[in-house]
């Protein structure tokens, strides 16, 4: 048990410095690694959230410290205002999710899956054609757009933990938003998404669903640990670089999401 433990906290350590880093990858990779290895939604779901919602607000902090992002609420700048409206329809869409999936429906949650992983997909591929668009033409930042990923993201981190990184990421990159800028937001927004989310659950105990936090300890400890130090691996990595990595670190994301399912 102990072995199997330690296998969490170096998982959860490794992926959490992957989406600190490239503002992707925790729930997304995480949940289907614990699925592999036996484990329930019921107590996959919440403990994520219950990390990410800490994590993130550790990230943040620190991006915002190395100078990855400047939040300011007065006066409230862009990539605050851009947070905020990330986070708040995140919020709603979570909410309605987890309610939808665990108490009015019984969600088919392997169509779920195989679906976030097609759209991480999807986004990565985006992103590399992107990259040569942009050499031709600069794409301008479209904020109306972030309503429809917020939303899209929120539902997936409700059903299965994860889902929300990348969506958001690569729509914020697609948009014209500063690479290093985006996974900061990510981060923040998250955590407030992901604060939700632990609410909502706490709503439908009431309803008679029973969480099992016993994977929060190895999740959180390994999470908290790969917060602290990504946020600087963003700020001393060239821009160009993350350019690069994240549409590419999308595709092989859903790939790998792809491959566990076949196998679970």
């Amino acid at each position: 048990m102990f072995k199997l433990i330690l296998l969490v906290i170096i998982l959860a350590f490794i992926f959490e410095t992957l989406d600190s880093a490239a503002g992707m990858g925790f729930g997304t990779c995480m949940a289907p690694f614990l699925f592999l290895l036996g484990y329930s939604p019921l107590q996959v779901v919440p403990s994520l959230l219950i990390s990410e919602a800490i994590t993130g607000l550790i990230d943040a902090f620190f991006d915002h410290e190395f100078g990855n992002v400047q939040f300011s609420f007065r006066p409230l700048n862009d990539p605050t205002k851009l947070t905020l409206q990330v986070a708040i329809f995140g919020c709603i869409a979570i909410f309605l999710s987890i309610f939808l999936t665990y108490i009015a429906f019984k969600s088919p949650v392997m169509i779920i899956k195989i679906y976030v992983a097609i759209l991480v997909l999807t986004m990565g591929f985006i992103g590399l054609i992107r990259l040569k668009i942009k050499k031709k033409t600069e794409i301008t930042l479209k904020p109306k757009l972030f309503i429809a990923f917020s939303v899209l993201a929120g539902f997936n981190k409700g059903i299965g933990g994860g889902g929300y990184g990348p969506v958001i990421t690569m729509g914020q990159i697609y948009c014209g938003v500063y690479e290093k800028s985006a996974t900061a937001i990510v981060s923040l927004a998250e955590a407030l998404v992901s604060i939700t989310g632990i609410f909502t659950f706490l709503l439908i105990t009431i309803a008679g669903i029973e969480l099992d936090l016993v994977l929060l300890p190895s999740i959180f400890t390994g999470g908290f640990i790969a917060a602290i130090l990504s946020p600087y691996l963003v700020r001393i990595m060239p821009n160009l670089i993350w350019k690069i990595i994240i549409p590419i670190y999308a595709i092989i994301m859903g790939i790998i999401s792809l491959l566990l399912i076949t196998i679970l």
